[in-house]
């Protein structure tokens, strides 16, 4: 019997793929009382809102993104989309120097001078053509060091500091370019810079298909390639993002797979035929563990057997984010029709950034606004217990400063996600490397997915999944 350890949407998946692969369901060991995760939607259907709690679109870019679609297309799940050519995908601001600033949507976007840059984008691209070559003594540094040495401080604060927060919550300065931006670094490495090595790489680099790439060598999915032909920036599932997961959900618990929820597992111990748990005082007996729980739960878990490998789980640190859900009954409340904003450190405001839900997916007449706060610089701007109405005062007041918008709002919700997102430092793709490479050494039934892992985005965990049970041999059950 295989056991998932998280009813996430990675451990979701996993379940999934294990159906697909082995025919044979899993259980699913769930310790909070629903399914979904991170990924949470409360509906409003009577005033023709929702709130995104989590995350709330999907891109449909590449192997990972193709392999999403693929997902949602045998749920029978419909989509919908955002076209490229909308505002919502097309306009992305930061706010910088006491203003709200357009980042560059087209190609004549390169050859003009906006605010907050005092140059323009082409000639900061043109900084990277003459930095020349520059090996590493190191295998890793900070997304930051990486731009601003190819790039210049300019865009490296502006534009790459905020894309950061917007990811994972996290500061730039230690955020690992392998890990977020490996193919970027390997290229640039490889050819003596990143545009030089994207032209050089589709020149003279090997063709030959990664295991990622081979999930769909004979075709890809419809979905895929109806989203390339349509251009599709990003899109969700009707009636919010939370949709995936329940009905991921159900069509598991249709294939008989048992997801027990409230049962959080509270030690792990290894054994010749496979591994012990206890969960809630209960005694199971697994052949193999997939585990898709966050490290420091995991690290609880073995602890007692294997120290070190707890260690190493914990070496991987998370972060806090504070999430403020807006609702206004007025649909012209916005000056800028775009997805959002984000924040630079460099300001030093306590808000990563705010989400313009309304311009994005219809609202029915509201404007809806999602602030996103903490992260990084959650305990140093808000204490460690920051009461509601503290962070609801604090998305308002800055709203007000970023927007002018002064009015209070019909609806809001405050919610506090405890160590939600990882962060992955500078070292951390060896982290993982090494963590791996235990239980490899001590052979444990034991395999590993999700975001600490395997990358960020919903795309990542499910695609992280996907991978990891393709590396099992046949389990019994």
């Amino acid at each position: 019997m295989a056991t998932v350890l998280g009813a996430g949407i990675s451990g979701l998946s996993a379940a999934y793929y294990l159906l697909q692969r082995f025919g044979y369901p899993a259980t699913i060991f769930e310790a909070s009382n629903r399914i979904g995760g991170w990924i949470r939607t409360e509906r409003h259907k009577d005033k023709g809102f929702m709130f995104e709690v989590g995350p709330r679109t999907i891109r449909p870019k590449g192997i990972p993104g193709a392999n999403t679609l693929k997902l949602i297309e045998d749920l029978q799940l419909p989509v919908d989309p955002v076209k490229s050519w909308q505002p919502a995908a097309k306009n992305r601001m930061i706010y910088a120097k006491g203003q709200l600033c357009m980042l560059p949507n087209s190609l004549g976007g390169i050859f003009k001078t906006l605010p907050p840059f005092s140059t323009s984008l082409l000639n900061q691209i043109r900084k990277d053509l003459s930095a020349g070559p520059k090996k590493l003594k190191f295998a890793d540094e900070s997304i930051y060091d990486f731009v601003e040495r190819r790039f210049g401080t300019e865009l490296a604060t502006y534009a790459i500091s905020p894309l950061i927060c917007g990811i994972c919550a996290g500061d730039a300065k230690e955020i690992s370019v392998r890990f977020l931006m490996n193919d970027l670094f390997e290229k640039e490495q490889r050819w003596g810079g990143i545009i030089k090595g994207i032209i050089y790489d589709k020149i003279f680099g090997k063709k030959e298909k990664t295991p990622v790439e081979g999930i769909f060598a004979e075709a890809m999915p419809r979905l895929y390639e109806k989203a390339r032909e349509e251009k599709w920036s990003m899109y969700r599932v009707p009636d919010g993002l939370e949709t995936l997961p329940r009905t991921l959900g159900n069509y598991l618990r249709e294939k008989e797979v048992d997801i027990q929820l409230t049962a959080e597992c509270r030690e792990i111990i290894f054994t010749r035929d496979g591994a012990k748990m206890n969960v809630k005082g209960r005694v199971i007996n697994p052949k193999h563990i997939i585990s898709s729980i966050p490290t420091h739960k995991l690290a609880s878990c073995v602890k007692n057997q294997h120290p070190s490998l707890a260690a190493l789980l914990m070496s991987i640190p998370y972060v806090d984010v504070a999430v403020v859900n807006l609702q206004y009954s007025t649909e012209d409340l916005l000056k800028f029709n775009a997805f959002g904003f984000l924040v630079p450190p460099i300001e030093r405001l306590p808000i990563l950034g705010v989400i313009f839900d309304s311009c994005c997916f219809d609202m029915e007449g509201n404007t809806v606004l999602t602030v996103m706060m903490g992260g990084r610089w959650f305990e140093e701007n808000f204490g460690k217990e920051p009461t509601p109405k503290k962070l609801l005062d604090t998305a308002l007041e800055h709203l007000d400063l970023v927007m002018g918008i002064k009015d209070e709002p019909a609806f809001s919700r405050v919610h506090v996600l405890k160590k939600c997102i990882p962060q992955y430092t500078v070292g951390h793709k060896q982290r993982v490397a090494d963590i791996r490479r235990y239980i490899k050494q001590y052979d444990l039934p034991l395999t590993l997915c999700g975001a600490a892992y395997d990358g960020v985005g919903i795309n990542d965990v499910i695609l992280s999944a996907r991978m990891q049970v393709q590396t099992l041999q046949a389990l019994d059950d």
